[in-house]
């Protein structure tokens, strides 16, 4: 396998780095050592420049991970990575819409456990590409939507990443707004929790994975307290009369797997400074255990929680004010101002999604187009900051039925994507990570053209289009069936993309 013998802009993630300005292309300091010369814009990125050197802050963008750098040997990181990233109230939010399909506690329980178990081998599984090709997740799609066509998965997934962003906001706004008694509004907790994720996803890589070494840890212990103190109340479940219809599971299902399914378009970001020589077997387990198991747990706690809102007027009033923060204070109120910390606690538990989420969206705002290369990650953390907020603050004001909106898009768009991605691995390149050319991950002469992988995607919306169950659309077949959009989008453009990948290289010969 070949390796980019590009010069290393950091050659350990948790060095600091004394590269100039040019290189690492922030803006240079003025030869005077003053800014009065310098233009507004020019002094705010000779500021982050200079945060950047003098801190912990990984400079490298997305260019491949050269073998050398590929150092990290601590792979139980990976597990801790996932565990909290999804040990926080995001998934209890998600559990939450199961009882809005008409499903019991049993049935969503069955429904969560049975996508997450499923749609986790995707992001587990492309993980273990990261330390054999040292390749960010969306850096590798370009060896099948090629150097340009990857613009568009990139701008979805960027699109995606965001909308998770802004929902975790939310809900951590939510949870501090109702633990302030209305002395802190939510638009003010969503503007906490946006500036301490900044600080994590600014520094990068070994920040990060310091931060959710042990992020998990107090995210447990206000969760199993919130059970503990509200827990006989989940007995009180609100259980449909009907048995539940197959619309109603394919589209809750489509819902868990939404939640899931997007991880594996940024799964290799975390993996790629691990040393190439990492067991494949190891990092599948970690990934696969971190992300499914607090997914399942707190999905089904959602489910709990929702199911048991209507009948408990202290919840249901709660949930009125600050729905998901509002729920979960009320669960709290018993432990007093205790209760109140741990709500607050809460809150910031969501800081370890974000961060993560964060940290790849910066890179891929750097795919976004050739120009943006040159703008070092961190810059991104800041623009992300800048966008995140005032969305947030607009989305707060309807957030359920945002929420369904958002989710209604990304599940299908990303099933598509991993069709393409995964047929190329496993068909095209036999799984083999030594027929990837490395070194030409940023020549548009030497990569796909991407137009098969772009036709296969867009095709399968022939069927995945009549096949959704949204609230603003519902499509013939999704109207017998339920929500299969997904499964097809998937499956469809997986089939597509053999032939006219095969057409492809025997056209343009790569």
């Amino acid at each position: 396998m070949k390796s980019p013998t590009m010069p290393a802009q950091e050659l350990d993630p948790e060095k600091k780095t004394s590269s100039s300005a040019e290189e690492l292309g922030a803006a240079p300091i003025p030869a005077d050592g003053s800014y009065e010369s310098a233009g507004p814009l020019l002094r705010f990125l000779t500021y982050l420049r200079r945060a950047a050197v003098l801190g912990r802050v990984e400079i490298r963008g997305i260019a491949p991970i050269p073998i050398e750098e590929r150092t990290v040997e601590k792979t139980i990181n990976i597990f801790t990575l996932w565990w909290s990233m999804n040990t926080n109230t995001l998934p209890i939010t998600f559990g939450m819409l199961g009882p809005v399909y008409g499903l019991g506690l049993r049935d969503s329980t069955l429904v969560i456990l049975f996508f997450t178990l499923l749609t986790t081998i995707l992001p587990a599984y492309l993980s273990i590409l990261g330390p054999k090709l040292g390749m960010r997740q969306m850096v590798q799609a370009r060896y099948s939507f090629g150097r340009y066509l990857v613009s568009v998965p990139v701008l979805l997934n960027l699109a995606t990443l965001t909308g998770f962003c802004v929902v975790m906001g939310v809900i951590g706004g939510q949870c501090l707004a109702a633990v302030a008694d209305g002395n802190l509004s939510v638009t003010v907790g969503i503007v906490i929790i946006a500036l301490l994720t900044l600080v994590i996803s600014f520094c990068g890589f070994s920040t990060l994975h310091f931060y959710e070494r042990y992020a998990w840890i107090p995210a447990l212990v206000a969760i199993l307290v919130a059970v503990g103190t509200g827990g006989s109340n989940l007995r009180q479940q609100a259980v449909p009369a009907d048995p539940p219809t197959a619309r109603a599971i394919l589209s809750f299902g489509m819902i868990v797997a939404s939640y899931m399914i997007p991880w594996a378009c940024l799964s290799s970001d975390f993996t790629t400074y691990l040393t190439p020589t990492t067991s494949s077997t190891k990092i599948f387990t970690y990934v696969y255990l971190g992300l499914a198991i607090p997914t399942i747990l707190l999905m089904v706690l959602g489910a709990a929680i929702g199911g048991a809102t209507p009948s408990i007027p202290e919840w249901s009033s709660a949930y009125e004010t600050n729905l998901v923060g509002g729920v979960l204070a009320a669960m709290l109120a018993p432990a007093g101002g205790f209760g109140k910390f741990l709500v607050v606690v809460l809150s910031f538990t969501l800081l370890g999604n974000l961060a993560a989420t964060s940290y790849s969206i910066t890179l891929n705002f750097q795919l976004l187009a050739p120009v943006l290369f040159k703008v070092p990650r961190y810059v991104f953390a800041v623009v992300l900051a800048a966008i995140v907020i005032p969305v947030s603050i607009r989305a707060a004001g309807d957030f359920f039925g945002n929420l369904e909106n958002f989710i209604a898009l990304i599940g299908y768009w990303s099933s598509a994507f991993l069709g393409v991605v995964l047929v190329e691995h496993v068909v095209f390149r036999a799984a083999d990570c030594a027929r990837y050319d490395v070194e030409a991950w940023n020549d548009a002469r030497a990569l796909p053209l991407g137009v098969a992988a772009l036709t296969a995607a867009v095709l399968s919306f022939g069927l995945v289009v009549p096949s959704m169950d949204q609230v603003w659309f519902v499509g013939p077949i999704a109207q017998v069936s339920g929500d299969i959009g997904f499964e097809l989008a998937f499956v469809v453009t997986a089939l597509l993309y053999l032939p006219l990948r095969y057409v492809e290289k025997r056209l343009v010969g790569r």
